[in-house]
């Protein structure tokens, strides 16, 4: 599987070379543009940052799941500037690499539950950290094609 490190690095050319007009467009009202989608990553970098610390150093938590999408309003991200937004992604994504890199190898057999989900092993969470951002970094490129 990609690493955190890897997906930032293969992605930030990208990112970068995108105009702001294409990243503030929004092709349906109620469907994030590029920029809401990579503030949703950022976002995601927040909540799941803690998450990684925390679970590191304790198995058997319940932590709390977020709403996206308040967080996307109120981030305000459709307004700000792209290239901040792809500084701030890239840092941030870049820590987060950091600390799952830094987290001791047997915290990734520790279990927790999100949002009153089933119980993951911290192992997992980071694997699906990494999909989540491809996942969405593939909807960035649709909404920046089209």
């Amino acid at each position: 599987m990609t690493g955190l490190a890897e997906v930032v690095a293969e992605a930030l050319p990208r990112l970068r070379a995108l105009p702001e007009g294409q990243t503030a467009r929004k092709l349906v009202p109620d469907v994030w543009s590029a920029k809401q989608i990579l503030g949703h990553l950022i976002d995601s970098g927040v909540n799941n940052h803690a998450r990684f610390v925390r679970a590191s150093a304790e198995a058997g938590l319940s932590l709390p799941g977020y709403d996206q999408n308040t967080w996307v309003a109120l981030g305000g991200y459709q307004e700000r500037s792209w290239t901040e937004m792809v500084a701030l992604w890239e840092a941030y994504q870049l820590q987060v690499a950091h600390v799952i890199a830094h987290s001791p190898p047997a915290s990734l057999a520790h279990t927790l539950n999100i949002g009153g989900g089933a119980s993951v092993t911290l192992e997992f969470v980071a694997q699906d950290y990494v999909a989540h951002q491809l996942h969405h970094l593939a909807q960035v490129w649709e909404r920046t094609e089209a």
